[in-house]
């Protein structure tokens, strides 16, 4: 079974924050941080829609400029959500530069902010020079996870954790995860091609029943004969992203309630256990800590990031002690609190 996320670290773990997470036959690509984006391609940098920044650190935000480089000129609507203040921040960075040939660019920007009592989003088009045009607000319940995107194929949620300042984890889901049977498809005589994927967009949307779906240029068939015989559905997958929090109980708390039973938990270790007074005065997570958070949410595959340079030839040692308490071969962190 292929998977509908592929979810890549763009830098390595020592390197700025940022994961890449291509969404499969869609076309389309989210971002989780904006570090360093040398790395990253054109072509996979343009695959994106949505860009989640945890806080604005500078190496969590230093990339916004090559991004922007990137989707200047380009007939594109990026969004790109972050903490109270990312609107001025943003608008800062773009203050920061000349604006006057720009008439005829397409680029919009869609700014929001995930704020302590909802959320606030600006427009900002590069033909009117990137002035801020419309802000909206939207309250929400803020003691749970907040929805960022909530479309047929996809879901992004968010908590507040505590940084000293305030810093957002994030989780994407599919909500159900679709694959089609081969076999069947041989058995009904139907070639694949992109109707496929307007037969899974269907399923997702919960159109009719007797939705007809265009097979071929001659023939359409119903669509819950096409779901029964062909859609094999399971439950969809789940990235967690989670970087820069103390790890105090009401940061658990919430790392917990967004990571419940993820697929993939990536996860910050900075610090090894020996060096917690470090972390707990950076509000850091160490790599042990890191473990325990995997364990107790019952995540199957735990990815480590953002490991601090004051260690040069540690990243073996940070991963076993993550891995040791992951797994309960050292689980010295005990049971879920």
């Amino acid at each position: 079974m292929k998977s509908t996320f592929q979810a890549h670290l763009v830098n390595p773990p020592r390197g700025d924050p940022a994961l890449y997470v291509r969404l499969r036959w869609q076309g389309r690509a989210l971002l989780f941080d904006l570090g360093q984006l040398d790395r990253l391609d054109h072509a996979s940098t343009l695959r994106l829609s949505h860009v989640f920044v945890s806080h604005t650190h500078m190496d969590h935000f230093v990339g916004f400029d090559h991004l922007l480089r990137v989707f200047l000129a380009r007939e594109a609507r990026l969004r790109i959500f972050g903490p109270p203040g990312l609107i001025a921040n943003v608008t800062g960075k773009l203050a920061g530069y000349t604006w006057n040939l720009v008439d005829e660019y397409p680029l919009v920007l869609e700014v929001t902010e995930v704020g302590l009592e909802g959320l606030t989003s600006s427009v900002l088009r590069a033909a009117h020079r990137f002035a801020i045009e419309e802000t909206g607000k939207t309250a929400t319940n803020v003691s749970q996870p907040l929805r960022l995107i909530d479309d047929s194929a996809l879901t992004v949620d968010a908590v507040h954790l505590d940084h000293k300042i305030p810093c957002l984890a994030f989780a994407a889901a599919e909500p159900t995860h679709l694959n089609i049977d081969t076999d069947a498809l041989v058995r009904l005589g139907l070639d694949p091609g992109p109707w496929l994927n307007t037969l899974k967009a269907a399923v997702r949307a919960g159109d009719p029943p007797e939705t007809l779906i265009s097979v071929s240029q001659t023939k359409s068939l119903p669509l819950e004969l096409l779901r029964t015989e062909i859609v094999i559905e399971t439950p969809g997958q789940r990235i967690v992203y989670v970087t820069d929090a103390k790890f105090s109980d009401d940061n658990i708390a919430r790392i917990l309630m967004l990571a419940e039973s993820a697929d993939l938990f990536v996860c910050e270790a900075p610090f090894l256990e020996a060096d917690r007074e470090r972390a707990v005065s950076r509000a850091h997570l160490t790599a042990r800590q890191a473990g325990a958070l995997a364990r107790w949410a019952g995540v199957r595959h735990l990815k480590l990031f953002h490991f601090s340079p004051r260690y040069d030839n540690a990243d073996e040692e940070l991963r076993r002690e993550a891995e040791d308490e992951f797994t309960g071969r050292q689980a010295y962190y005990g049971e879920r609190p």
